[in-house]
């Protein structure tokens, strides 16, 4: 999903088991681009930690490349300089995927980081096996200054054991010139019978051959679970032993799909992985296609390179409105030192606060994180100059956590390829939701 490679947005599908993670991912997503040079370790500044003679030293093990990337290495550096008494050094460890599997190679040897990113839906898994430390003693309540659509994912059996970061939703991208054009609300569609009807509006043939798609969105778990939610459906029933994808709810989405690429007005990307998600972004800028599913991790890149008029809008509505959220939380690994975990949470905290969460959000695109960041008049003027950023935001109300039981990994995996094959012919709507529902049953049992 993209919010496991830009979101981070965003990485490769974590449809594996933790067993399987220490195999390794080959997927490489966008954001795992040219790697940064690790920070420095410069101290100057007046640190909340006590002085000491030897700093606290931490690794920080981190997901996301390219810009972001870089950013991220700003940040470590400039808290280093403010806190003399620790020092992190941040690595970069390619996608989301990659990094899982480092670290559950890393905690066997017994070399694992202090510090690192989890992809939210993986907190649970990560937590059941031992490997993440519970914040609670160390929080005492400060976690309240997070906004509560994005704490979800933070919790396992009634503890905390991460804290929102690089945090993502959903949206949809809108060619704003193109749909005027076409005489259409430049604000996009609404609901699903709009997307519908836009999209055909906004198709173009010639020769027999599409040159022009209304709409584009990868076959993707985390678009088919928004899609579900939207349909009024859920993916697991409340005890997370149960796939609850077998009804209307569940179908939903693989015969709108359908029967839009049946009809012209929706291209399915081809590729695998992130691929598809370059490629419907791609043909967005290049203006063949006028309305897109992508991650707000993408807000910056795509804002930069259109060529036109881009807005950005909810996903729409079939039921209801409904979005999962998605990208990476911090955690604290399990094995490090009671002085290592001390000084990595004032590493979280500070990462986290307000002043960091703006400048994060304003740099990369990803939503700030805490209530006061999102009323600072940092971020409203921000929002007021660029509202395409304050649309995921907003979308918030309507957003539901993902599902994080251990084997919804490797079942995420086992519902997007079989919503694929049937997107391709290869099954039924029917076939589909009982082949997910067979091994769905398997793997929550584990």
């Amino acid at each position: 999903m993209k919010m496991a490679k830009k979101a981070g947005t965003l990485a490769c599908v974590l449809a594996v088991g933790l067993t399987t993670l220490m195999t390794g991912c080959a997927t490489k997503g966008a954001e795992q681009q040219a790697q940064p040079q690790s920070s420095g370790n410069s101290s100057t500044q007046t640190s909340a930690q006590p002085a000491s003679t030897e700093p606290v030293k931490l690794d920080f093990w981190y997901a996301v490349g390219g810009a972001k990337g870089k950013k991220i290495e700003e940040m470590v550096k400039k808290f280093n300089e403010s806190h003399p008494g620790i020092v992190v050094k941040a690595a970069y460890q390619g996608s989301y995927a990659e990094n899982h599997s480092k670290v559950l190679a890393a905690v066997a040897a017994g070399n694992q980081p202090d510090i690192t990113m989890v992809e939210i839906a993986s907190i649970g898994a990560f937590a059941d096996a031992k490997v993440l430390t519970d914040l609670g003693p160390y929080s005492q309540g400060e976690e309240s200054k997070y906004i509560d659509g994005l704490m979800k994912n933070s919790y396992w059996k009634d503890k905390l054991y991460a804290v929102p970061f690089n945090r993502s939703t959903p949206i949809m991208y809108v060619n704003q010139d193109m749909l005027k054009a076409a005489g259409l609300n430049p604000e996009g569609p609404k609901s699903w019978d709009e997307l519908k009807s836009f999209s055909s509006a906004l198709a173009k043939k010639e020769g027999g051959k599409n040159v022009r798609y209304g709409f584009s969105t990868p076959v993707d778990i985390w678009f088919y679970e928004a899609s579900v939610f939207e349909s009024g459906g859920t993916i697991l029933s409340e005890d997370g032993k149960q796939v609850t994808l077998d009804n209307e709810a569940g179908k939903a989405p693989i015969a709108l799909w359908s029967k839009m690429v049946k009809d012209g007005s929706m291209k399915n990307p081809p590729g695998e992985g992130y691929d598809s998600w370059d490629v419907a972004e791609q043909d967005f800028l290049n203006q063949k296609v006028g309305l897109i599913y992508s991650t707000t991790g993408s807000l910056g890149e795509l804002g930069k390179n259109a060529k036109f008029k881009m807005g950005t809008a909810f996903l729409p509505a079939n039921k209801n409105f409904g979005v999962p959220t998605g990208g990476a939380n911090l955690v604290i690994l399990a094995k490090s030192t009671d002085e290592e975990k001390k000084a990595s949470w004032e590493f979280l905290k500070w990462m986290t606060d307000t002043p960091q969460t703006v400048d994060w959000s304003i740099a990369s695109g990803y939503m700030p994180v805490t209530k006061e960041a999102v009323d600072s008049s940092e971020m409203k003027a921000f929002y007021d100059k660029n509202p395409n950023f304050k649309v995921a935001v907003d979308q918030l109300q309507y957003g539901y956590a993902r599902p994080m039981v251990p084997g919804y990994k490797e079942l995420q995996d086992v519902i997007q390829k079989e919503v694929q094959r049937a997107m391709l012919g290869q099954s039924t709507p029917d076939e589909a939701m009982k082949a997910i529902t067979e091994k769905g049953e398997k793997l929550l049992k584990k």
